[in-house]
């Protein structure tokens, strides 16, 4: 059975003098990025879209959190860890495990060899277009901990946030949260200002 793993795109807004404002995350390397995630085994895309708003932004309260559309995309070329993988130095689980990569990380495709896949993971120095490759892993994991599908389900959320600016650290970085007028985005990066569309479609229905 084919396995799908599930993320969320959470759209946060603010009104500030009768004028939507909605909340972006400038990432110290990848540009500016719109709250997400990935839905967690045993947890559904509302409780997972709330988890990822407050882990994400660092608020605590959310006036609303509504579902107003979802995506489904077939990965080419690449998986999505579906579960922590284990990656093994050759298509057996007696040769040497030298590291894990955690859930909902995209890997590149290389060759597969009977149970196995071999996969790729690369991190560039810059997003979107790297000078180097500042870390890379390759190596061998169960096929079983890979998916080739994601579907993704966007959801609004509305807050009260009195804050215009701050900074909040995880994942080993430090990212900077503001709102930004709805009407004067900034640049987004790719795909993230794709799913734009789902959000300024919502926004023109509730007009």
């Amino acid at each position: 059975m084919e396995k799908v793993l599930g993320k969320v795109t959470c759209f946060i807004t603010r009104e500030v003098d009768n004028k939507l404002e909605l909340l972006l995350i400038q990432h110290p390397s990848a540009g500016i990025q719109i709250p997400a995630g990935t839905v967690e085994i045993n947890e559904d895309s509302y409780q997972a879209a709330i988890r990822e708003a407050i882990e994400e932004t660092g608020l605590k309260e959310f006036v609303s959190c509504k579902v107003i559309g979802s995506h489904e995309q077939n990965l080419e070329g690449k998986y999505i860890i579906f579960d922590k993988a284990k990656i093994y130095s050759k298509p057996d689980t007696s040769s040497f495990q030298w590291a894990e990569i955690r859930r909902g990380i995209t890997v590149f495709h290389e060759r597969k060899h009977g149970e196995f896949v071999q996969i790729t993971y690369k991190e560039g120095d810059k997003y979107p277009e790297p000078n180097y490759i500042s870390y890379q892993i390759t190596g061998w994991v169960d096929k079983t901990k890979l998916a080739s599908k994601v579907t993704r389900q966007f959801y609004h959320l509305q807050s009260k946030s009195e804050f215009n600016e701050w900074e909040i650290e995880t994942d080993n970085h430090t990212f900077k949260l503001f709102w930004s007028p709805l009407d004067n985005l900034p640049q987004i990066v790719s795909p993230q200002n794709e799913w734009l569309d789902y959000f300024l479609k919502e926004m023109n229905n509730l007009a």
